[in-house]
């Protein structure tokens, strides 16, 4: 099971279109459930941080192996992010990821990762973030199942 925790909204109908596609390709491989929780907006940063770490953890077990969404964090090939997604999977039923909102994620949030992960130290908007972790996580099982796929 892979789940997605991600703060703020998807308005766009182009980029709903994408992720509808994205989640109907991944039926083959797992299940997937997307949670949205609100974005507190350009309120003061701590302020809206700690609203949003309460949203996310309720949606978080102890049994969830976490991987928090960073700019700061490594960064993988493709390759490597299948490799380490077949590898979590091996001992691990229950895969979260959490893409923070505006201001990031909280620190509690990111002691209780397992793996940080970046795809790039430039900044994405969220909505169409959650486009390109899909993307991943497809191409992932695509390589992990020796299945061809685009390059």
């Amino acid at each position: 099971m892979i789940k997605i925790i991600t703060v703020g909204y998807i308005k766009e109908k182009y980029i709903k279109e994408a992720i509808e596609e994205y989640k109907k390709r991944l039926r083959k491989y797992t299940n997937l459930e997307i949670i949205e929780v609100k974005d507190e907006g350009f309120v003061e940063k701590t302020k809206a941080i700690e609203k949003e770490k309460e949203k996310i953890l309720k949606h978080i077990s102890d049994r969830d192996y976490i991987i928090t969404l960073e700019i700061e964090a490594k960064e993988y090939t493709s390759v490597e992010f299948a490799e380490k997604l077949r590898t979590i999977q091996i001992e691990n039923s229950n895969i979260v990821f959490i893409i923070g909102g505006s201001y990031g994620l909280s620190e509690e949030i990111k002691k209780m990762s397992k793996m940080h992960l970046s795809f790039s130290k430039m900044t994405f908007p969220h909505q169409l973030f959650r486009v390109i972790l899909l993307e991943q996580i497809y191409r992932s099982y695509k390589i992990n199942n020796n299945e061809s796929y685009h390059k």
